[in-house]
């Protein structure tokens, strides 16, 4: 029933349309004239003023002729760098880009899924429940849509994300995230006449971060230092250094002590260089910890996993329930109580410039979602 063809049309629209997070403006505005031309009530929040983006959130209703309750389709609008100018190739049913930019099938693959279900279900009258359609902006950077997204726009409980790899898979564990920010404080000196005067910041900050275990930290955690910002010149010594880091677990408590071994490690690293000092109280240490998002844990007894399961089962596959270590709008749609199931629309090699979606796994996904919408309406 999936309309390759525009499917494929519509997928080459959108990702010809620059959409790197916080510039959604333009994307925003063909994806509301779509939605509104199928009959939804759409509505934008405000969120992109609130870290400035130059738009909100898209979320579009659809009334429904069957008497059940609402159920979300999610994706995202925004791509990451170096997403300007892209130029679709189409070549044996995969799409890919020239190779200097990405693609954006993540998250376009999934916008244009979502368009083509809608056109069917509209075009053939098809029995469905009342669907809430969130496309959100700047999720590439942080969440930053679903974080200001305007709940009170949505009544539903469940849904669907659009926004992993396999067609054949459902995310229905993502890990908490904690957002962590170093400011290590020393003193400027000449580099070359009096090195001695001055207190290297980033010499310190290296120290702390060398003492840390980074990376894998067990099958469920991990930490990362990934940003590093200091120095003004190779002939002064710096005085000031950002670094910034992450951890993430699925186990709250391991989340915690892999956070405090971070924070343990710098307190501790410029303690001791302080005590060393002859300068009073420094070098010194500032630091935030903020929560990035929370961990999502759907059981597999969960309607939203059974209901895909059946689905999946009616067009002859299988659903797999999957764990990631990465993070989605799901997560903070969990937050607010509302459980997503992230599945997948067949991208690969998302973030990179060999970025590709297959055609026919697009059109797989549009069937799952369809048949789930189909099943959904049976009450």
């Amino acid at each position: 029933m999936i309309d390759k063809e525009r499917l494929a049309q519509t997928f080459s629209r959108l990702v010809r349309i620059d959409s790197v997070s916080k510039e959604e403006k333009a994307i925003s505005k063909v994806l509301c004239q779509i939605l509104a031309s199928m009959g939804a009530d759409v509505a934008q929040d405000d969120a992109g003023k609130k870290f400035g983006g130059q738009t909100g959130n898209i979320v579009a209703k659809f009334k429904g002729n069957v008497s059940v309750p609402p159920m979300i389709l999610n994706a995202h609008m925004d791509t990451v760098e170096p997403g300007r100018g892209v130029e679709p190739v189409f070549e044996n049913g995969v799409f890919s880009s020239k190779g200097d930019t990405i693609l954006g099938a993540d998250d376009k693959s999934a916008l244009a899924v979502i368009l083509e279900v809608l056109w069917i279900i509209k075009e053939n009258s098809l029995p469905h429940g009342p669907l809430e359609v969130v496309f959100t902006v700047s999720e590439e950077i942080g969440l930053l849509g679903a974080k200001h997204l305007n709940f009170d726009l949505l009544s539903s409980t469940f849904g669907f994300a659009l926004d992993a790899t396999d067609p054949q898979g459902i995310v229905t564990r993502a890990p908490s995230a904690n957002h962590l920010v170093f400011t290590v404080h020393g003193k400027a000196a000449h580099a070359g006449a009096k090195p001695e005067n001055g207190i290297n910041a980033i010499q310190v900050a290296g120290k702390a971060i060398a003492e840390m275990k980074l990376g894998r930290i067990d099958h469920e955690t991990t930490c990362n230092i990934g940003i590093i910002q200091g120095g003004l010149a190779i002939n002064i010594v710096p005085e000031r250094v950002r670094v910034e880091g992450e951890a993430r677990s699925h186990d709250e408590e391991k989340l915690n002590q892999v956070t405090k071994a971070m924070v343990d490690s710098f307190e501790k690293i410029v303690s001791d260089a302080s005590q060393e000092s002859i300068e009073k109280n420094l070098p010194s240490l500032e630091y935030t910890v903020e929560k990035e998002f929370t961990r999502t844990n759907i059981p597999e007894n969960h309607p939203v996993v059974t209901l895909a399961s059946q689905a999946a089962a009616n067009l002859n596959r299988t659903m797999v329930c999957k764990s990631t270590g990465g993070g989605a709008d799901a997560n903070v749609f969990c937050q607010h109580g509302i459980d997503l199931g992230v599945i997948g629309t067949g991208m690969m090699d998302m973030h990179t410039i060999k970025e590709s979606v297959k055609l026919d796994d697009m059109a797989a996904t549009g069937e799952l979602v369809l048949e789930i919408i189909r099943l959904h309406a049976q009450g």
